[in-house]
């Protein structure tokens, strides 16, 4: 069959960036080229084929993605525009795809852009065929246990070593660090970041119910580990504290919520609100009422992690994952989502990454009850019902925090267990 009647193969980012993007574009590209497909890269995601047109196209070919791969970024460009937010734009979108004779879709991007996928996939009615590359540093799409999302790795590994510079700068100041890391819905990178560079502790979204916990919560966990290392001599830490918790804060709780701008996909951008300050605030005032003079600095991680060059294992991984999304979709199959497992390609169907109850992409949340987060919080330097329960523990902490015994107890025994939210 000669290649213009096979129609062409366009590819689409959608989402924030995370390092390994070009890696899929050239294995893609390579793969569909030595087939005698043309590809395309559809340039900002979705955000003109929403309006119908056609012209932001660039044609990809094995010369233009040479060693791109080692390159962070998206040579295509990325955006958040949502196809699915009115239905003449999935519909536009649709049209403006089988214009461009395109046959084949392979979109690269998180939840969001997954739904999107799925979206277009039933849209077409089989005149398309859809392939999905899960991709986010959040690690959150609902991949098999262990299985991560393409960009993690590499995000878990820069993140590290900032924290690490931040646990030494501490120790050599003596003062605090609150790192808000991304991770809009789940904490693995916050937790894998936290985990992986020894920070004092890590508190992560699925500890708190959503929606009913309160910001003096999480202060006052963040107070507890302040006052268990002075009671250890100590005036560092670094806290690592994952943004999606404030998902979980009561609304009325944070005057910041109201009217806060939301992205296409009605998530709140909580980059506009100074999670790090807040907390800051909070902590250093409770402290202060009790003659407590500590410093804490706030400093938010994420966006340097999304275009950085991907680790070698990322690097692997995206082209593999590549090949096996052309291979996938060249060979008549569509709708699916792409994953590697155990050293082979499996294919996920569209349906089964599907919430039953909202019929949104699922979400992977951390386990709470699993050895892996079991571990990580041993190692965290927080408050515990051993701290209250044992006379002589309690006595020194409370002697730190220049409180009577009976009133710590009272004042931090809410918060020295994790919660459990709905999704643990």
């Amino acid at each position: 069959m000669p290649a213009s009647a096979r129609g062409k193969l366009a590819i689409l980012v959608g989402g924030g960036p995370a390092p390994g993007i070009n890696g899929v574009i050239r294995s893609v590209t390579l793969t569909a080229c030595r087939r005698d497909v043309a590809v395309i890269g559809l340039l900002e995601g979705c955000r003109y084929l929403v309006t119908g047109s056609t012209e932001q196209t660039i044609a990809l070919t094995p010369d233009t993605v040479e060693h791109i791969h080692l390159r962070g970024g998206s040579i295509i460009k990325t955006s958040r525009v949502n196809p699915t937010k009115k239905s003449e734009h999935l519909l536009a979108t649709v049209k403006a795809l089988l214009s461009l004779e395109v046959r084949y879709l392979i979109t690269i991007g998180g939840d969001d852009t997954a739904f999107a996928a799925h979206a277009v996939h039933e849209a077409s009615n089989g005149k398309i065929g859809v392939v999905h590359v899960p991709k986010t540093i959040d690690n959150d799409l609902p991949l098999p246990h262990q299985i991560p999302t393409f960009g993690y790795q590499t995000a878990r590994e820069v993140g590290t070593r900032i924290v690490e510079t931040l646990l030494e700068d501490s120790l050599t100041t003596g003062r605090w660090y609150f790192v808000i890391s991304m991770g809009r819905s789940a904490g693995h990178l916050g937790l894998g970041i936290g985990t992986s560079s020894g920070a004092t502790l890590t508190l992560i979204p699925e500890e708190f119910p959503r929606h009913q916990t309160k910001l003096d919560d999480v202060a006052k966990i963040l107070e507890g580990a302040i006052v268990k290392r002075l009671a250890e001599g100590r005036k560092d830490g670094v806290a690592i504290i994952s943004e999606g918790i404030l998902d979980r804060i009561d609304r009325s709780d944070i005057g910041e919520f109201k009217g806060i701008e939301k992205d296409p996909h009605g998530n709140i951008r909580f980059s506009e609100i100074d999670f790090g300050i807040l907390l800051k605030r909070k902590v250093r005032s409770q402290l202060k009422s009790r003659g407590i003079d500590i410093t804490i600095v706030e400093k938010n991680i994420g966006y340097e992690l999304r275009c950085c060059v991907p680790s070698a294992f990322d690097k692997e991984y995206t082209l593999r994952l590549g090949v096996a999304a052309a291979q996938f979709v060249l060979g008549g199959k569509t709708g699916a989502m792409i994953t590697i497992q155990h050293g082979a390609s499996v294919p996920i169907p569209f349906e089964e990454m599907l919430d039953p109850n909202t019929r949104k992409t699922a979400i992977r949340y951390v386990d709470l009850n699993s050895e892996a987060y079991r571990t990580s919080t041993l190692l965290m330097n927080r408050l515990t019902a051993q701290d209250l329960d044992h006379p002589e523990n309690l006595s020194r902490l409370a002697a730190a925090s220049k409180q009577e015994p009976n009133i710590f107890q009272q004042y931090f025994g809410p918060c020295v267990n994790p919660r459990r939210g709905e999704d643990s």
